[in-house]
């Protein structure tokens, strides 16, 4: 029997996580923005990998410095600046044939001196990352956004109950618990003509909203009310994915101690904790495959 030959299947090369800040000195008040970003090429890399010849490869360094020369005329949002990228690899080598670029944005927010923002003074913001991916296949162009670490908690208005039970469980029913989940999202644009920072600013506070508004029978249908209030108000979004952890808050026993809990003390456990993932899409609308290669874990 003979083997079958090996050979070169899907691949992509970059440079990765390279930080670039940059301030805009036009007035005396200035503006930041920091990113990190990453810039992957796809095309034909075949002779580099079986026969050593770089007569195609760009150099990684060479898309690091193209990043810093492009921050130079500003970044505008995360999504227009990948999207910058992609049209400028595609179009100056012409065995690129399409790309991967993705981005995390940092937020700063002006420290407030005797009751007024200072012009040129920052503090790093604790809040969410803003996330960007831009897959240039061809010439099409996909654009995801997203955020991840967006700490969310609220103390009732939440339970879990009607579960199926067996020999191994030990989890009491409550109809008031603490919620609290650490959201990672990211969303798909179905068209290209968008005010990303705008859309960004108003799905994340469609988040926050959904999350805050409804009593939650648990994390999954208040994911499913997260999506839909973000999909009903956008509809040049396509869909939008999550990846939430449940920041499982438990009741602690003071009764060895002679004191009620009347749900007021609580154990924040770390780990194990659950895990719950899922898309929430418009029906009939196909989700290209392409799009979401590359992207580590569910979103």
């Amino acid at each position: 029997m003979t083997e079958p030959a090996i050979v070169l299947g899907p691949n992509q090369y970059g440079k990765a996580e390279v930080r670039v800040v940059k301030v805009t000195r036009d007035t005396a008040r200035h503006e930041i923005e920091d990113l990190g970003v990453t810039s992957q090429l796809r095309g034909d890399f075949a002779a580099a990998h079986l026969a050593g010849d770089n007569a195609h490869v760009v150099p990684t360094d060479t898309q690091k410095n193209t990043i810093f020369a492009f921050a130079r005329d500003g970044v505008g949002s995360p999504e227009a600046f990948l999207l910058r990228l992609a049209e400028h690899f595609t179009g100056s080598f012409e065995w690129v044939t399409g790309g991967r670029w993705e981005a995390e944005q940092f937020a700063w927010q002006r420290i407030p001196v005797d009751g007024a923002e200072h012009d040129h003074a920052f503090v790093r913001t604790g809040q969410e990352v803003r996330t960007a991916v831009v897959v240039a296949d061809g010439d099409e162009r996909h654009v995801i956004s997203g955020l991840r670490e967006l700490t969310v908690l609220k103390t009732t208005q939440s339970g879990f109950e009607g579960y199926p039970k067996d020999r191994y469980t030990t989890l009491a029913e409550t109809s008031d618990r603490i919620l609290a989940t650490d959201v990672a999202a990211r969303w798909r644009y179905g068209r290209a003509d968008v005010d990303y920072n705008a859309v960004y600013a108003s799905v994340r506070a469609l988040l926050l909203e959904a999350f805050a508004a409804r009593y939650s029978a648990a994390l999954q249908a208040t994911l499913f009310d997260m999506g839909r209030a973000v999909l009903e108000a956008h509809p040049e979004i396509a869909e939008i994915r999550f990846s939430m952890p449940n920041k499982h808050h438990f009741v602690v026993d003071l009764t060895p101690f002679g004191l009620d809990n009347p749900n007021e003390v609580f154990f924040a456990a770390d780990r194990p904790y659950g895990l719950i993932e899922a898309t929430v899409a418009r029906e009939g609308v196909a989700s290209p495959a392409v799009a979401w290669e590359g992207i580590a874990g569910f979103c």
